[in-house]
């Protein structure tokens, strides 16, 4: 029988001729996406050649090119090629059978679109094969330019670069070649038997004989690939978590001696059973193959499942600590390797918790660098001290830095740059010609001191105002290149950049942009390309670009590095330094793996997510949300403010993933030694490194493999105590902390990154929150060009006794907060409703043999331009707790009236929570207005007057006396009430600091000949 149509002949119809419309407008769709995407391509061949990175552009592009192209024909080839075999291979005479009468009406409904369909469904495999491959660039191009470890695991003797470069490029390869042989199995499976090759009932053979050679081929090709896998899956276990011991990864015993030899003998009867479909493919009948089919599903159950779990459960549950201890020991050695933690000098600390007369004494030099100002907490501060105007912001949270001082030392500094803001601008300023060529730049860097502050609370700067002044001799403060800068600046060839406010007739002054950053577009092409780039015709056609204009986008110091080393993982926190009269971003780069043997698996979202990278606005990111189990700090990135010059430094140059990398990229990665020592004096060891270190060594500290397997003393890293939860909820981790200090060990204080824990929760996520340890990594890497500091990067872990208990982050926050004296003080800032309390970092530091713990507290007026205000110091130290106007105060007050050090901070007075904001800019903020001089005396003298009251109410409780004690009440009350009105007295007289209303208006920027920069040119 044929397959042609049955029945009466029908009437043939004259088929209409298809008009050109549908055609017209598939051209016309194509040619526009292709004049898009190549515009866009073009843009990133000149941005990337600007900066000096082009090749490391055309590489990863040609690569993702040939890939998808590979991967694409691969798949697209093996569906068509399976479609177009099942039909040409189609019986000439179909069997008859009410199977295949129900399959006649589907073959001529589709045989008019047969091609199109061959073609759409080949498409669409392409398409998803394409993509697939073409995203696994990285993988082939670390696998081409591998490089040894110089290391071998003990299982299988392979150098670890086989299991970090070799084997995900192989596993890769096999699985995606077995999904091509799936894809074609599933078509040709449907073409066979849509056209009568492959029979589901009747009687007779089932399948024809071409069917059979080529569906038995398939199953061959399949099986031959599943035991690829098998074999490959022995290596994998290298990488992948233990199911028999929970968080060990690495094989364990039951892997070992049952797991492996199943991969083994499964990979062997997987050929077998391939070579039985191959002798079916040549013969008459399925009968073996499926047999063999068959065998391997009940050995992949019975060798690969029940075998592993009687071992398990019969061997080694009941001799866990004797059997798995080898494999243990194996993960921790190996997972403490990985994350660079091999060398960590751990001792034991038993913290002293009694305070004594003269105790600090040999932590002098380090109580003067005790940071008691809070970037998170000061922001504000700047804006209303250093804004300027509202053109110009700060980030939510600030840096910490160090700069040289006079008498040749360091110090603790908080910096922040002054950057665009161009939501500051007035509605009537939001013009396309203010926006993207007049308000192009922010302007400086503000530095303050990081244990200091200024009389009135507000921080103590030693580098600020507007035209920038200080001790930093900052040459060129122009900031083009920023956290803040998200939007595209035209600049060069006019000078009517808005530099900074002065005071001129114009209110501002003016520059032109003269640096080398950014691309030319002032050329026809150029306009075209950006225009089509960015979706904006004003590019095209505004009279403010020139032949001299550049375009400077992609601005933020972190996209531009990621740009030009998509291979690295940025860490979170970019921070601005003055190096040689320039403002540079500082980054750090992490090279990373998923795939080191025996070594413990990490969430790195998870692990660098903290109270900081959790507050809203806050320019601290956690790491991208991926799994790796090895990562090394090996870049160092800088992106000059000015310029948008990216520099990239071998940091860790025997980090066989960056030799690997710079293979790959040759020349994008200068030396070490091509760091200068000015440089080198503001880097630092990053934050998110030291988070996933502190989250590892939360388990990973443990070394003992028997201790390991109970679990017992594992910790976790405490919550931030400064952070108000709701009931129910877990605070965010507290961050880890930059300090200058010394640890017990080290014979004098050093720029270090500190961090505590506490014992691990339990189940119900609730457990004690007494101290367990600290740790300190040594962040100071010196000053000499081209060479680290000897002792840059050594952790130092100090673990407490488990017959020592001291108090924990959060307990200690407890205590300060229901401390009477504490309390007392905290009711005077507070001033009734007027102003609100702010607890600032909760600070751990081991001196005078044990922990001390200090908090600033600030005070900020509830008033509008109001910002906190250094207001007070607690000093904790065992249960002895202190709050005072000062360090110095409060530390003598903790240890019996001498601490024995001095904190340096002993000369400031005693701030106020309700003086208006500073709005000059000045570094100590204005001179007092005479007219509001009664007005401070009589808040300061109701404050006084409070503070007696409380006094005395609390030692007439203490002696019974009511009388006295309501006494004192009416006269803490008639004090509060006093305070209140004086600082309202206070706000009523203060000057406004600076809004958004006294940027430059449209009108009065410089003007442009045939258009002002208020209005939007036309066309």
């Amino acid at each position: 029988m044929s397959f042609s149509p049955r029945g009466p002949s029908r009437p043939v119809l004259r088929r209409r001729r298809r008009g050109a419309a549908l055609p017209t407008v598939v051209i016309l769709v194509a040619v526009v996406i292709a004049v898009v995407v190549g515009a866009r391509i073009t843009a990133d061949v000149w941005w990337f050649d600007q900066l000096g990175f082009l090749p490391t552009f055309t590489t990863k592009l040609w690569l993702q090119v040939l890939l998808f192209t590979l991967g694409a024909l691969l798949l697209a080839a093996a569906v068509a090629v399976s479609l177009t075999l099942g039909y040409r291979a189609r019986p000439i005479y179909a069997p008859v059978s009410d199977e295949q009468a129900g399959l006649d009406r589907y073959r001529e409904s589709l045989e008019p679109l047969r091609r199109l369909v061959v073609v759409v469904l080949s498409a669409a495999a392409g398409l998803f094969g394409g993509s697939v491959a073409m995203s696994r660039w990285e993988t082939l191009l670390l696998w081409w330019n591998r490089v040894d470890f110089g290391t071998r695991d003990e299982q299988f003797r392979m150098d670890q670069g086989f299991y970090v470069f070799t084997l995900p490029w192989l596993a890769f390869l096999v699985s995606f070649l077995t999904a091509a042989v799936v894809l074609a199995g599933i078509a040709g499976l449907a073409a066979h038997y849509l056209y009568g090759g492959l029979r589901l009932s009747g009687a007779g053979p089932r399948t024809t004989r071409a069917a059979r050679v080529h569906l038995a081929s398939l199953a061959a090709a399949f099986l031959l690939l599943r035991a690829a896998g098998y074999w490959l899956d022995r290596y994998e276990l290298m990488t992948t978590s233990s199911g028999y011991v929970r968080g060990v990864v690495g094989p364990t015993y039951t892997d070992v001696h049952a797991v492996l030899p199943s991969k083994a003998i499964l990979a062997l009867i997987a050929v077998v059973v391939a070579l039985l479909f191959v002798a079916a493919a040549v013969g008459t009948s399925w009968r073996l193959p499926a047999i063999g089919t068959g065998l391997l599903v009940v050995s992949a159950i019975a060798i690969g499942g029940i075998y592993p779990w009687a071992v398990q459960r019969f061997q080694v549950t009941p001799n866990r600590q004797s059997l798995e201890s080898e494999y243990v020991g194996k993960n921790i050695d190996a997972t403490r390797d990985a994350y660079d933690l091999s060398d960590v000098e751990v001792s034991t600390y038993a913290a002293d918790t009694t305070a004594s007369q003269g105790q600090l004494s040999e932590d002098a030099q380090t109580i003067p660098s005790v940071r008691l100002l809070d970037p998170s907490v000061v922001s504000q501060a700047f804006q209303q001290t250093q804004g300027q105007r509202g053109y110009y912001k700060f980030g939510e949270t600030l840096d910490v830095d160090r700069y040289a001082t006079p008498d040749g030392g360091t110090q603790d500094a908080v910096v922040a740059a002054r950057e665009l803001n161009l939501a500051g601008l007035a509605d009537n300023q939001r013009t396309w010609v203010n926006e993207h060529t007049i308000y192009t730049h922010g302007y400086g860097v503000v530095v303050a001191q990081g244990n200091d502050r200024a009389p009135d609370g507000s921080p103590s700067y030693v580098e600020a105002n507007v035209p920038t002044s200080g001790d930093l001799d900052l040459e060129q403060p122009r900031i083009y290149f920023g956290e803040g800068t998200t939007t595209y600046s035209i600049v060069g060839g006019r000078d009517n950049e808005i530099d900074y406010p002065d005071g001129s007739a114009g209110g501002f002054a003016t520059t032109e942009y003269d640096g080398s950053g950014g691309v030319a577009v002032g050329s026809l092409l150029q306009k075209l390309v950006y225009g089509l780039k960015f979706g904006d015709q004003n590019i095209l056609l505004s009279g403010s670009v020139t032949p001299e204009s550049r375009i400077l986008y992609d601005r933020t110091p972190r996209e531009r590095v990621e740009k030009v080393a998509p291979w690295l993982t940025m860490d979170g926190d970019a921070y601005p330094s003055i190096v040689d009269g320039r403002v540079v971003w500082i980054l750090d780069g992490y090279t990373t793996s998923n795939s080191y043997p025996y070594s413990a698996a990490t969430e790195l979202g998870d692990a660098t997510t903290d109270a900081l990278t959790q507050t809203q606005g806050s320019s601290v990111q956690a790491l991208q949300d991926r799994t790796v189990n090895y990562v090394r700090n090996s870049v160092k990135a800088t992106v000059d403010a000015y310029t948008g010059k990216v520099d990239l430094y071998a940091w860790d140059d025997t980090d066989p993933v960056l030799k690997a990398w710079m293979k790959a990229f040759p020349g994008a990665v200068e030396p070490l030694s091509a760091i200068d020592g000015s440089l080198m004096q503001h880097l630092r060891y990053p934050q998110d490194m030291f988070k996933v270190q502190r989250e590892v060594l939360t388990r990973y500290h443990v070394t003992d493999p028997a201790s390991f397997l109970t679990g017992q003393d594992f910790w976790d890293v405490p919550g931030d105590p400064t952070v108000d939860a709701a009931a129910g909820t877990v605070r965010p981790s507290q961050p880890p902390y930059y300090l200058t200090l010394r640890m017990p060990e080290q014979d004098t204080p050093t720029y270090s990154l500190t961090t505590t824990y506490v014992p691990a929760s339990n189940a119900n996520a609730s457990g004690t929150q007494v101290l367990r340890g600290f740790a300190a990594v040594d962040s100071d890497a010196g000053s000499t060009k081209g060479t680290k500091s000897e002792g840059y990067g050594t952790i130092r872990l100090l673990e407490l006794p488990q017959s020592t208990t001291v108090n924990g982050p959060v307990q200690i926050q407890n205590n300060i907060r229901s401390d009477t004296a504490v309390a007392d003080q905290v009711r005077l800032l507070s001033v009734g409703d007027n102003s609100r309390v702010i607890y600032g970092n909760l600070l751990t530091l081991p001196v005078g043999g044990g922990l001390l713990y200090v908090e600033p507290i600030y005070a900020q007026s509830t008033g509008d331009n109001s910002f906190p205000r250094l207001s007070r110091v607690v000093a904790v130290f065992g249960d002895n707790i202190a709050i005072a106007n000062t360090l110095d105060e409060a530390l003598d007050e903790v240890f019996g009236g001498n601490s024995g050090a001095g904190a340096g901070d002993e000369g400031a007075p005693p701030p106020t929570a309700g003086t208006p904001a500073p709005t000059d800019g000045a570094t100590g903020g204005p001179a007092p207005d005479p007219a509001t001089g009664d007005a401070q005396v009589q808040l300061q003298q109701a404050l006084d007057n409070a503070k007696r009251a409380i006094q005395d109410s609390s030692a007439a409780l203490a002696e019974g006396d009511f009388t006295k004690y309501g006494e004192a009440q009416q006269r803490l009350r008639a004090a509060v009430d006093a305070a209140s009105a004086a600082e309202a007295r206070l706000e009523r007289s203060g000057t406004s600091g600076p809004t958004s209303s006294s940027s430059p208006s449209a009108s009065s920027a410089p003007p442009v000949p045939g258009e002002t920069p208020a209005a939007t040119p036309t066309p």
